[in-house]
């Protein structure tokens, strides 16, 4: 009980003589001495607890934990352990049963008849030969059923990671000049990515990538999607020469110059406009209707089908039709040999592939949550909404195992995709990652384990080994109508809209992620997003907020007298927060400033009575070095000379064993250090009581 609380419950106009108004005084009295031990009690807990761990401490704990652990289990039980860590399969492998393979069958043929086509169209986005699509739908999958824990994540290649590909490759080598030491380069920079991606999750450094924020993982994709629309004009116009610039006036002017210099066919437009038509209707089919959901997933399959036997049956090849042509079949080659670690390039190609690795582990990174992503998946299931890069994998992982019942390791499941392109890039593979559209159609057709993979990669390979020469005669118009099928769900308007409405620094920064990606490139993009986010979280760190404090009446709460107007201030005492997490060398004198400030508002503003004491409250500040400790020592020293006591409430463990190293609570006196901003402004108070008597 406070003691302003006790005080009203005695009615001072009471008749009792001057026997009561002695008992009261003695019972106050009392009451004072006990709130006093109490206080004291709490301001000795706190200067005396332990020091904190260093950092060194923390490491050797960790090593003896994780020894002490494995010196409890005999060698092969630690062996086995560390096997099924690394291979899952081998945990879920012995309880698969019969059933369940009949789902994933079904789940596995669905998966591939629309990974096919799609894998063909992302392969010739990369501007690799369509074979090498195919051949990143069968390895990667079969690496990630290994050693992955998703049970419904569909791997193979995705149209953002082959527009990064594509757009920072041909400025080392160009794919139209030699085509071959292109594709050498790619598989370089899949070998990067994949070893970038192991590190990551090996050493768990995956809040490293964390630096891209959400909008401007939204301005990326809505510009990528543009980016990559644009692209597909080539395929489906029947364009001969293009630009390698991704920006959309390079693309625009060279789509209008082919267009005038170069023999225009029509019948490219058309076949593509029709099928692209043809497969939103179906997509629009299986949005109405659930269990319609096989026909917008065979629905690549069958357009790739029908143009082809039509532009066979008509020879309509012979008439300006753009076709694949050259297709290699057969089994994944080895492409060891064709790595270039000795290139004059290496140091950009390892940049290329930190920069998808980077990226990749960026995107979704547990910003939304298990059932934003199922809804999502409801929403608009045959589409990529979110770029596809192995972090959306891991993100999306997770929101299927949630609803499954099981648990994912992130920074395991990093481990599995640098893994799999690291193999990938042995076995004549580019970039793969999990899909968020085939995902969803693997979770629709009721796959139960990741054997669906297996399925959809043996599928694809016996594809490989007997049906590519029937895809010699594929238009290619119909690839580029494949994959702009899938790009809508990339442009969220209503995020964006979302995002405008919430914070306006971030919506500045997914628009300069939009415009940087559409008007200059990829890298440009990224580098705007990135550069702003990091100026962003700069600028709260150099130039925290200080906000005055007042009681809430009725209450030992006491918050922003801005954002609670019926807070009291106390009168004599000026409360100051900090709000920031470290009062460090980038801050410590704008902090200082900032409180000076509100020390010269407060006092205007307390002109009846001067201000005595004033109280920092440092209940934000979880850390502070030299530059803020000489701060505060200067605080200290001008109130001191202005007659003003310098308070500091509930310092952090790591703050308060700063300020007893550095002895500034002997300056400052222990007795000005308190637990709560309660007990400082009770301790003021009775200082205030016992000056008045």
């Amino acid at each position: 009980m406070r003691k302003e609380e006790f005080s009203s419950r005695v009615n001072p106009n009471t008749s009792m003589g001057s026997l009561a108004n002695e008992s009261f005084s003695i019972e106050l009295q009392q009451l004072d001495a006990a709130c006093d031990t109490a206080r004291n009690q709490r301001t000795h807990w706190l200067l005396t607890s332990p020091d904190p761990p260093t950092l060194c401490h923390q490491l050797i704990h960790s090593i003896k934990k994780n020894v002490g652990r494995t010196t409890k289990q005999s060698r092969k039980e630690a062996f086995f352990s560390f096997l099924k860590g690394l291979f899952p399969i081998l945990s879920w492998g012995r309880n698969y049963k019969a059933a369940k393979f009949k789902h994933d069958i079904m789940a596995g043929l669905t998966l591939a008849s629309l990974c096919i086509p799609q894998s063909i169209g992302y392969a010739n986005l990369a501007k690799l030969d369509p074979q090498y699509g195919l051949y990143t739908s069968v390895v990667p999958p079969l690496i990630y059923a290994l050693m992955g824990s998703s049970r419904e994540i569909a791997i193979g290649p995705v149209a953002v990671v082959s527009l990064l590909l594509s757009a920072m490759v041909p400025k080392i080598v160009d794919p139209a000049v030699d085509h071959i030491a292109y594709r050498n380069l790619v598989f370089t920079a899949t070998f990067f990515t994949g070893a970038f991606q192991a590190v990551f999750g090996l050493f768990r450094l995956g809040f490293l990538v964390d630096f891209l924020s959400h909008a401007a993982i939204v301005g990326f994709m809505g510009g990528a999607a543009i980016v990559i629309g644009l692209q597909q004009l080539k395929g489906l116009l029947g364009i001969n020469h293009f630009t390698t610039k991704t920006d959309v006036v390079s693309v625009l002017e060279a789509v209008f110059k082919s267009l005038h210099n170069e023999p225009w066919f029509p019948l490219n437009f058309v076949l593509g406009c029709s099928f692209l038509i043809f497969i939103l209707v179906t997509r629009f089919i299986g949005k109405r209707n659930k269990k319609m959901f096989w026909l917008p997933a065979i629905a690549p399959l069958l357009s790739v089908v029908l143009s082809t036997l039509i532009v066979y049956l008509t020879k309509a090849d012979q008439h300006g039709v753009k076709i694949v042509k050259h297709f290699k079949g057969g089994i994944n080659p080895s492409s060891l040999h064709e790595l270039q670690f000795n290139s004059p390039h290496i140091g950009e190609l390892a940049k290329i592939g930190m920069i998808c690795a980077i990226v990749a582990l960026t995107v979704c990174l547990c910003s939304l949550f298990s059932q934003f992503h199922f809804m999502i998946v409801i929403k608009d299931p045959y589409s990529d909404n979110i770029i596809n890069f192995p972090q959306e994998a891991i993100a999306v992982g997770r929101s299927f195992a949630s609803i499954k019942g099981y648990h994912l390791d992130g920074n395991k499941e990093m481990v599995a995709m640098g893994c799999m392109n690291l193999v990938g890039s042995l076995t004549s593979c580019y970039t793969a990652t999990g899909s968020f559209s085939r995902t969803a159609v693997n979770f629709s057709a009721g796959c139960e384990t990741v054997v669906s993979n297996i399925v959809m990669a043996i599928t694809v390979l016996i594809s490989l080994e007997l049906l590519t020469k029937l895809l010699y005669y594929t238009p290619l118009a119909i690839l580029a109508s494949i994959i702009i099928s899938a790009l809508p769900g990339l442009i969220d308007i209503s995020e964006a809209c979302h995002i405008w409405k919430v914070d306006k620094t971030d919506f500045i920064i997914c628009i300069a992620a939009f415009l940087g990606v559409l008007f200059g490139s990829v890298e440009i993009g990224l580098l705007i997003a990135v550069g702003i986010s990091f100026g962003k979280i700069i600028l709260g760190t150099i130039r925290p907020s200080v906000e005055l404090q007042g009681r809430l009446p009725g209450t030992d709460t006491f918050c922003d007298i801005t954002q609670f107007p019926v807070a009291i201030e106390t009168p004599g005492i000026l409360i100051i927060r900090v709000n920031n997490g470290s009062l460090c060398f980038a801050n410590a004198n704008f902090i200082r400033g900032r409180i000076l400030t509100a020390m010269t508002n407060g006092s205007e503003q307390h002109s009846k009575e001067k201000i005595r004491v004033l109280v920092l409250d440092m209940s934000n500040v979880m850390s502070v070095d030299t530059s803020g400790i000489v701060a505060l020592e200067e605080l200290h020293r001008e109130f001191v000379s202005q007659g003003i006591q310098l308070a500091i409430a509930n310092p952090r463990w790591k703050v308060i064993n700063k300020l007893k190293a550095a002895k500034f609570l002997d300056k400052l006196g222990k007795g000005w250090i308190f637990l709560t901003v309660g007990d400082a402004v009770d301790a003021c108070l009775n200082t205030k009581m016992a000056d008045l008597n």
